[in-house]
């Protein structure tokens, strides 16, 4: 195997005058790859993004709140976001929201250039924890997915009664060294081939896991569950479950963190928000669509015993090979979602370290690993020892904390007031210049604050839920 030093190239993400297109003005967006993307290509980005693992929570949510309260909540955290859209749709030219003359082509982007710096600063608090709490997410699930193929084979093998139990925290470890390898990918021109996987599996999942809901309904000939939803030994647990519903739901609704990104992509004419308001509309009913029915088709299979995982709780044991194939598109999918969420956090700290020690070969050179002659790839010592101190940092904390419900539902709701509605709300005011006073400005404070307090409310459960599950 050779090792090759190459002391004059610098990775284009590690430079510390590397700008990129979505942060700069109108004449540098000029000189930027021309936008050619249209409402399909910006469909089909918003939902590979959108429809991830939360969707597996869903038919739990939807059994602790019940057939009337559990689909209106869905629909009501979707206007909710299609609302947040709608905003930003306003945010993406800047300081004013028909000429421009400046893009923002991302989110945190448009906070600072709209809100100033201090908003900026604590709006990249909110976007790392959202980053670093999906990779956390995704661990653990990753983790139940690769348990379940075991145990599905072994209850096919010995029967459903038999004792199949197996250890998670083996299984965050295997998925925690695959991302050691594949977080050697050097940035996020380099992944696409990654994102057409992930998005082909998270659809393949979705589908598998309504239509085997939908097959145990046909199955037992009735469909299960009540108005009230799952009955709890007292109210207060009652109480707390519907908190944890709450930030479940709330983790799988949102695309406002990408949504600027995406309308980035498009060209123009017609003008990218008019295109973007179109695709919101279509992201929205397609994504509550996919998620009344996987929550739906789950919550009435099997009522009051609805697994906290569709796919891991093994209401489902036949076909189990059909139950593996799903859990191996939950991994490959979580694989390449975990690289697209980590990437700008892999970015900006590259980032920093080549700005603050510009002399270093350890921060800056790459070499060139030839293991065989017909295949080479680029190493980097920087990159190599953060980004697996990152992953084994993240699979810790997953092995800690192994509770999907209640961990989904905490990274819900610890996000989504800030992106989705307080953000977005406060960026619209500004730009349309609404005085404090004014009607509309008064209903945007209430909306927020309503939405504060639900969230809160859905945040102390899932809080609650996760010390419950590691120390009760």
């Amino acid at each position: 195997m050779g090792l090759d030093e190459e002391s004059d190239s610098q990775m284009p993400f590690l430079d510390p005058n590397y700008v990129s297109s979505s942060s700069s003005s109108s004449h540098s967006s000029k000189l930027a790859l021309k936008r050619t993307g249209n409402e399909w290509t910006a469909l089909a980005h918003i939902i590979t993004a959108v429809i991830g693992s939360g969707v597996l929570s869903l038919a739990w949510s939807m059994a602790q709140l019940g057939w009337i309260a559990g689909p209106l909540t869905m629909l009501v955290f979707a206007c909710v976001s299609l609302t947040s859209v709608f905003l930003l749709c306003n945010c993406y030219k800047s300081p004013d929201p028909e000429i421009g003359p400046d893009r923002n082509g991302c989110y945190l982007d448009a906070v600072q250039k709209i809100l100033g710096k201090r908003n900026a600063w604590f709006c990249g608090i909110a976007v790392r924890i959202n980053f670093i709490k999906v990779a956390i997410i995704y661990t653990i699930t990753s983790a139940s997915s690769m348990q379940a193929i075991q145990k599905s084979n072994c209850y096919h093998d010995q029967g459903h009664k038999a004792t199949c139990g197996y250890e998670s925290t083996r299984y965050m470890v295997i998925f925690g060294l695959i991302q050691v390898i594949v977080s050697q990918i050097p940035d996020f021109p380099n992944m696409k081939w990654l994102s057409v996987v992930a998005a082909v599996m998270s659809f393949t999942y979705a589908i598998i896991g309504s239509a085997l809901g939908l097959a145990k309904v046909i199955e037992n000939g009735e469909i299960k569950g009540s108005i009230t939803g799952l009955p709890s030994s007292t109210a207060a647990e009652k109480v707390w479950l519907v908190a944890q519903a709450l930030g479940n739901i709330a983790f799988a609704f949102p695309f406002s963190l990408i949504f600027l990104e995406v309308q980035d992509t498009l060209k123009a004419p017609p003008p990218e928000k008019i295109t973007m308001k179109k695709v919101s509309i279509m992201a929205s009913c397609v994504t509550t669509f996919f998620y009344l029915c996987c929550g739906g088709f789950g919550y009435a299979a099997f009522g009051n015993s609805t697994p906290g995982n569709l796919l891991t709780g093994f209401g489902f044991y036949e076909p189990y090979w059909l139950v593996d194939f799903a859990n191996a598109c939950v991994i490959l999918h979580l694989v390449g979602g975990y690289q697209v969420f980590s990437q700008p956090i892999f970015a900006e700290v590259e980032r920093w370290f080549a700005r603050k020690f510009p002399d270093s070969k350890f921060v800056h050179k790459n070499h060139t690993l030839k293991p065989l002659s017909m295949l080479s790839f680029s190493l980097n010592f920087m990159r190599l020892f953060f980004r697996t101190a990152y992953v084994a940092i993240m699979t810790g904390i997953a092995v800690l904390f192994p509770y999907f419900n209640q961990v989904v539902g905490v990274s819900g709701a610890i996000t989504f007031w800030p992106i989705v509605v307080y953000f977005p709300a406060e960026m619209y005011l500004t730009q349309k210049r609404i005085e404090s006073w004014k009607s509309k400005a008064i209903a945007f404070r209430v909306f927020t604050m309503v939405c504060l307090v639900v969230i809160l409310y859905a945040f102390v459960g899932s809080i609650r839920g996760v010390i419950v599950a590691r120390f009760g």
